[in-house]
């Protein structure tokens, strides 16, 4: 079974793409409903997330979102803008080697993301590839946050 990426490249198109620029995502609302819905999950309810009033005159003078949220968000925004090859039956997430949550996102704050190709190494059958995701919040000069990603694809 073939998973249906949105966007997709020949495998021979992509070592000429290290050190490029290879997705910008849409932007996506990270709402106070979606922080809500993140704090059930991981029983994470400290007021600065979670009580609108409480935290408006805390740090951050509103309600923020997780970082793990934030980071968390990185995997629908790559799945819309970082193009795989067209082999690829499945994307696996390898893991980090950096992360770094550089500003606060406010409930209501609008994210994108870009991608930039750091490395690429083929396998037996994976592709993996090294990313530089920077997370952009809109209006704001310096990024929500910055990681360095492997995913890893199965390909034929």
């Amino acid at each position: 079974m073939t998973v249906p990426f949105k966007k997709t490249l020949l495998l021979k198109e992509f070592p000429p793409l290290v050190g490029q620029e290879i997705g910008l995502s849409d932007w996506i609302t990270v709402d106070q409903a979606m922080i809500d819905g993140f704090a059930d999950v991981t029983r994470d309810h400290q007021f600065i997330h979670t009580e609108p009033e409480a935290a408006a005159v805390g740090p951050f003078g509103a309600t923020v979102a997780h970082g793990f949220l934030t980071l968390s968000l990185l995997s629908t925004l790559a799945y819309e803008a970082v193009p795989v090859p067209e082999s690829a039956t499945a994307s696996i997430n390898y893991g980090f080697d950096r992360i770094r949550f550089l500003s606060p996102v406010r409930s209501g704050a609008r994210l994108r993301a870009r991608f930039i190709l750091r490395g690429l190494e083929r396998g037996d059958g994976v592709l993996t590839l090294s990313l530089t995701a920077i997370m952009e919040c809109e209006g704001e000069e310096r990024p929500a946050l910055a990681a360095e990603w492997i995913v890893r694809l199965s390909v034929t």
